[in-house]
Formats: structure tokens, C-alpha cells, sequence
């Protein structure tokens, strides 16, 4: 994914006055603001992710979005509607769950006893297999080698080691891009709604496309019928 290049010389995170002020005043920055250079490990890291989440087939989100572009939704409508399917404890916001689980770990709650906890809030274990895989996300594959270079990359990595032995040997489940996500944030010291963010701003991407792919089709063809099975 394409990145800018930064407005100014900065030191990287010392906070140095900028040499262009005026320049970023005109660009509404506040001066003094921190601007990270592509090069740094987490800007790269984020990159990443960005790219990954870009799409992954017809996901709910994805598909609310063509079906209120199906019904001509306007694109911020639509682009709603995929925001509502995304906030669901299966979908985006299982990195959110996922970002406390890997957390509750880190502070040094045991993996068994934080998995029992996470699974006493229902809707399985977050940060563990996909409905799309029998084995490995290779979303998750790509973003973990990534995570060693972040200021806090071997205490998460960690962390997410112990989680993964423990779901292997009594769920046999792979680790999936929620888990990576969450890790991106832990090792980078974000907050925990880091995960879910960065996976919105990856997917608004796909979705845009999609919607824009679903206006040339012919419209309300995404209206399926009920099929009454009552008294």
C-alpha cells in the first residue's frame, strides 16, 4: 500500500521542532506533532495489515454493504451498513476480545485460566481458527514475522506463544488475523482498540470497492425470498 512520504525531518519520536511549522499549519497538523517516518517498524507493521484486510470474499460486512448497494444506498449508507455488520463479537469486534484475552496474558494471568475466562463471555475462542481455514490464516502467518521489531515484540510474541500451545492442544486451532492484530498493538504499546481500528481502515477499502462493483449490477438483485416453514 502506498504511503506519504513525511512532511518534514523529524527525530523519530523525540519530538524535535519542525523545521516546516507553516507547512504543517496549512495542512491542518498541529506543530510539534509527531510525524512517523515510513521506514519505522510499526508505520511498516501497520502497512501491512492494512493491505491484508483490504477484502476476504463476502464476509458479513462485506456482504451488508453490497446489499444496501444492491437497494442503491447512497455509499456513505452503505458503507454504514457494513459498519454495523462489522460491530459483532464474530466479526471485527472479536479483535477487540481478542486484544483483552492477549492482554489478561501479558499481565500475567495464566493462558488456561485467561481462555476459560474469555470463553465464559461466549461466542468461542477469540483469536483462534476461522470458519474459512481447517489449519492456518495465512493473514496471521504474514503479519506475525513482522512483530519481532516493534519495542515490545518479544514479550507479546510472548504471550501469544503460550496462548497458542495451550488452544493446540485442547482445540486444535490455529491462530487467525485477530490474534495478529492483537499482537500488532500489544508489541507496538497501543491501546487494546487498536486491532479492531486498524482492521476497519484496512476493510473500508474493500468495502468502497464492492459497493462500487455492486452499483453495475442490476439493482435489488441481492433480495433473496423467505421460504415460510411455520404452523
Amino acid at each position: 500500500m502506498p504511503h506519504a512520504r513525511p512532511l518534514v525531518a523529524v527525530r523519530r519520536r523525540g519530538h524535535r521542532r519542525h523545521r516546516g511549522d507553516h507547512a504543517l499549519r496549512g495542512r491542518g497538523i498541529p506543530p510539534g506533532t509527531w510525524i512517523p517516518a515510513p521506514s519505522d517498524p510499526v508505520v511498516a507493521a501497520v502497512n501491512a495489515a492494512l493491505v491484508l484486510l483490504i477484502d476476504h470474499d463476502l464476509a458479513v460486512s462485506t456482504f451488508a454493504a453490497r446489499v444496501a448497494a444492491s437497494a442503491r444506498a447512497d455509499g456513505y449508507a452503505a458503507v454504514s451498513a457494513a459498519l454495523g455488520a462489522a460491530d459483532s463479537p464474530l466479526h471485527v469486534s472479536a479483535a477487540t476480545r481478542t486484544a483483552r484475552l492477549l492482554a489478561r496474558v501479558r499481565r500475567g494471568l495464566e493462558p488456561e485460566r485467561a481462555l476459560a475466562e474469555a470463553l465464559q463471555e461466549g461466542n468461542g475462542i477469540p483469536g483462534f481458527g476461522h470458519p474459512l481455514y481447517d489449519s492456518v490464516d495465512d493473514r496471521a502467518d504474514a503479519l506475525f514475522p513482522l512483530l519481532a521489531t516493534l519495542p515490545d515484540g518479544e514479550g507479546t510474541m510472548d504471550a501469544v506463544r503460550r496462548l497458542q500451545d495451550v488452544v493446540a492442544d485442547r482445540a486444535r486451532l490455529a491462530p487467525n488475523v485477530d490474534l495478529a492484530l492483537a499482537a500488532l498493538a500489544s508489541a507496538a504499546r497501543l491501546p487494546e482498540d487498536t486491532a479492531a481500528t486498524v482492521f476497519v481502515v484496512g476493510r473500508t477499502a474493500g468495502w468502497i470497492a464492492h459497493i462500487a462493483a455492486e452499483y453495475a449490477e442490476p439493482a435489488m438483485r441481492l433480495r433473496p425470498r423467505g421460504e415460510y416453514v411455520g404452523p
